[in-house]
This record gives structure tokens, C-alpha cells and sequence, in this order.
């Protein structure tokens, strides 16, 4: 009964840390992937996803009472939060439905239309992250933010991004299978 015994239990309470870290952190990590994935599925079908923005940010104004619930202390203060955060993903939601009227979406592409939307949805989780002095929100709204250049330039760059890993993959064909053969037959010549 020495130390490798105790090892393994030495282990779990950092382990059980990490797992409760991201259990804590996956309500933010799905709104940010469900962002994304809200703007690539409308670049791909070139149609508006008005529904699912909408249950976005309402799912998002759950999620931001949810995380400043415990901060607030009394049923007055409670009130407020609720009230607050429905004002402001309200008019969230009314700008949005703005840049979704059929007048407006003639303008724009709906790739344009898409970034446009999660850059909205990205300043409205920024701006109740900064009422809310919520540091996680906060973030969560910057990476969104982020994640609308990053979104922009891979649609331009992904052909050349596409031809650049068809080179590396040719290159490693290419020479991959030499390298091999030489090993061999440098292995069969010493034996």
C-alpha cells in the first residue's frame, strides 16, 4: 500500500475540476458553436434562418439571468434582472427582424445577411455581459465578435486553403512512400 495505490486518487479531484469546468462552461460554448453554425448553415442553404436567431438570443437571455441569478440577492433585484435582460434581448431580437424585412434582404446576400446577424447577436451578448459585469458573457459576446472576421476570410481563403492541403497531402504522397523504401532497403543491406 505505497504510493502507486494512491496515485490514481490523487488524480480524480483534478479531474473531477476539469469536468465540472466544462460542464460549467457548456451552455456558453454551445451558444457560441450554435452562432457559428447558424451563420454556415445560411451561407449554404442562402436562405434566413429568422426562427433560429430568434431562440438563439431568447435561449441567450435565459442563459444571462441564469448566470447573474446568484450574484442578485432579493426578489426586487430578481425582477430587475429579468426585466433588464428582456428589454435588452428584445430590442436585440427587433434589430435583428430589422435586418431580416424583406425590403433589407434584397440589399444584402444572404452571406451577408448571416454576419450581419451574428455580429448583432454578438454585440447584444458583449453589451448584457458588461450590464450584467459578467466576465464570462462578456467573452462569450467577443468571441462571436471574433468569430465573424474569421468567418469572413475563411469563405474567401477556403479555395486556397483547399489547394494548399491538396499540395501538403501530394507532397507527403509524394515522398512518403521513398523515404520508406530507402529505410528498407538501408535495413536490408546492414543485416
Amino acid at each position: 500500500m505505497g504510493e502507486a495505490e494512491l496515485a490514481p486518487n490523487a488524480d480524480a479531484p483534478s479531474r473531477r475540476s476539469v469536468d465540472g469546468f466544462l460542464w460549467r462552461k457548456l451552455p456558453f460554448i454551445a451558444v457560441l458553436a450554435l452562432g457559428v453554425f447558424g451563420v454556415a448553415y445560411q451561407n449554404i442553404s442562402n436562405q434566413p434562418l429568422v426562427g433560429y436567431w430568434e431562440v438563439l438570443a431568447l435561449a441567450t437571455g435565459v442563459l444571462c439571468v441564469v448566470t447573474a441569478w446568484d450574484n442578485t440577492e432579493g426578489k426586487k433585484a430578481h425582477y430587475r434582472l429579468i426585466g433588464t435582460q428582456a428589454l435588452h434581448w428584445a430590442a436585440i431580437l427587433v434589430t435583428m427582424n430589422m435586418v431580416l424585412w424583406s425590403d433589407l434582404q434584397r440589399m444584402l446576400p444572404a452571406p451577408a445577411t448571416s454576419l450581419v446577424l451574428l455580429t448583432l447577436f454578438a454585440l447584444g451578448t458583449f453589451l448584457a455581459g458588461v450590464n450584467l459585469l459578467s466576465l464570462q458573457i462578456c467573452f462569450l459576446g467577443l468571441a462571436m465578435a471574433l468569430a465573424v472576421p474569421a468567418i469572413a476570410w475563411f469563405k474567401q481563403s477556403a479555395l486556397f486553403l483547399t489547394l494548399g492541403a491538396v499540395f501538403v497531402v501530394g507532397l507527403v504522397l509524394t515522398f512518403w512512400p521513398r523515404r520508406q523504401a530507402r529505410e528498407r532497403t538501408t535495413e536490408s543491406g546492414v543485416s
